[in-house]
Parts: C-alpha cells; sequence; structure tokens
C-alpha cells in the first residue's frame, strides 16, 4: 500500500487579502493583473514616463517661465501636454494596482480623472498648434478649465491613496507632496510674483512628481502584493 499526497490544497479558496494588495491570481473581473516580474518592469516604465514628461514641462518654465505669447507659449503648452501624458502613466499605475481601494467608487474616481486630464490635454494640444486666431476661442475656454480641475482631481487621488495605504513606504505619501504643485505654486505666484513663482513651479516638479517616477522605477514592488 501506498499514499500519495496531495499536490494542492482544495479546502481553502483563493481570496485577496485587502490589506496586501492583490493577490497573485487576478481578482476575478476586477482587471487586475498577476503580479510578477513582467509587471513591475512595467511600472518602472511608466514610472520613467511620469518623470520624462515632468522633466520636459518644467525645462520650459525655467526657460520660458508664464510667456503668454509666440513660440515660447506654445512650447509650454506642448511640453504641459508632455507633462500630462506622464500623468497618464501614474494614473494607469494606480489603475493597475487599484491605489485608492477596491470598492467602485475608488475605481471610478481614477476614471472620472482620466477623462478630465483627457480634456485638459486636448486643451494643451490644441493650444499648442492652433492658429492665434483660434487660440481664444469660448470653447477652447472651456477646455481650459479641465487644467486646474485636473490637477485638484489628482490631489483628491493622493489623498485618497494614502488613507487607503495599499502603497506602501515613501510611496504611500510622495503622491501627496507631488499633487500639492497648484497649491503651492498659484499662492507663490499671487504673492511673488511670475519671476519667483516660475523657480517654485519647476523645483515642485522636481521634487514631487519627477521624483514620484524615478521612485516607481526604483521600488515598484512599494505598489505591488505584499507577498
Amino acid at each position: 500500500m501506498t499514499e500519495t499526497p496531495a499536490r494542492a490544497r482544495t479546502d481553502v479558496a483563493l481570496t485577496a487579502d485587502p490589506e496586501a494588495g492583490f493577490s497573485n491570481a487576478a481578482l476575478p473581473g476586477s482587471g487586475v493583473l498577476r503580479s510578477g516580474a513582467a509587471e513591475l518592469t512595467r511600472i518602472r516604465r511608466l514610472g520613467l514616463g511620469l518623470t520624462a514628461g515632468t522633466l520636459a514641462w518644467a525645462a520650459s518654465i525655467f526657460a520660458f517661465a508664464t510667456v503668454n505669447e509666440g513660440v515660447q507659449e506654445r512650447i509650454g503648452d506642448l511640453t504641459g501636454l508632455a507633462f500630462q501624458l506622464g500623468l497618464f502613466c501614474l494614473l494607469a499605475i494606480q489603475f493597475r494596482t487599484r491605489a485608492t481601494g477596491l470598492s467602485r467608487p475608488a475605481v471610478a474616481m481614477l476614471k472620472v480623472e482620466a477623462v478630465v486630464l483627457g480634456l485638459a490635454s486636448i486643451w494643451s494640444l490644441l493650444h499648442g498648434v492652433l492658429p492665434g486666431s483660434l487660440q481664444d476661442a469660448t470653447w477652447l475656454m472651456v477646455l481650459d478649465f479641465c487644467w486646474p480641475l485636473s490637477m485638484l482631481g489628482m490631489m483628491v487621488i493622493g489623498i485618497k491613496l494614502a488613507i487607503t495605504g495599499r502603497w506602501r513606504g515613501l510611496l504611500r505619501w510622495w503622491p501627496l507632496i507631488a499633487e500639492s504643485w497648484v497649491f503651492v505654486t498659484i499662492p507663490a505666484m499671487v504673492i511673488f510674483g511670475d519671476a519667483a513663482s516660475r523657480w517654485v513651479g519647476g523645483g515642485h516638479l522636481l521634487i514631487g512628481y519627477a521624483t514620484l517616477g524615478v521612485l516607481l522605477a526604483l521600488k515598484p514592488e512599494l505598489v505591488t502584493p505584499k507577498d
């Protein structure tokens, strides 16, 4: 007589631990992918995309400050678009890891932010390439309103991400630093003028979003499951 031990336990079901992130298996219907080397590589690349877009816009701010005319303004618009594409990289990571939580409202806020950011990106593109006679069109100004609204949305996401605690270590808190950009730069512009806000805004981008992208590239495991 021989005995062969069971090769897998059949008395327990595979579940996901909300505190640990998502399990090694994809959650049914959630769209969350498996955690592994390929996923870590993808997060690294998206993080570098965030850093690259941020560096482009920061360089434009340092070079041209808040020039509102001519070629310099168009460069500012298009590098701003590069930054927005970098934010899409960040949103992609947050969505893949369910950074704001597993509930439908928590996921929905990421989708709403993607829509608002998309409209803001359309403004940046059109304002950067359209003839000067169309840059101040009313319909385009409506899209322009999505720019600050999208940044406010990123701040809300940063707060929710920190409270939820699915990201760990520095990456739990660094989005709050990055996404406070509008609340630091705008007051600096009002109080100290354009010259000072040029350095405050550009410097905050480097400390906040550019560094956040580097951290995601160096420590992708902090946003993936603990196991």
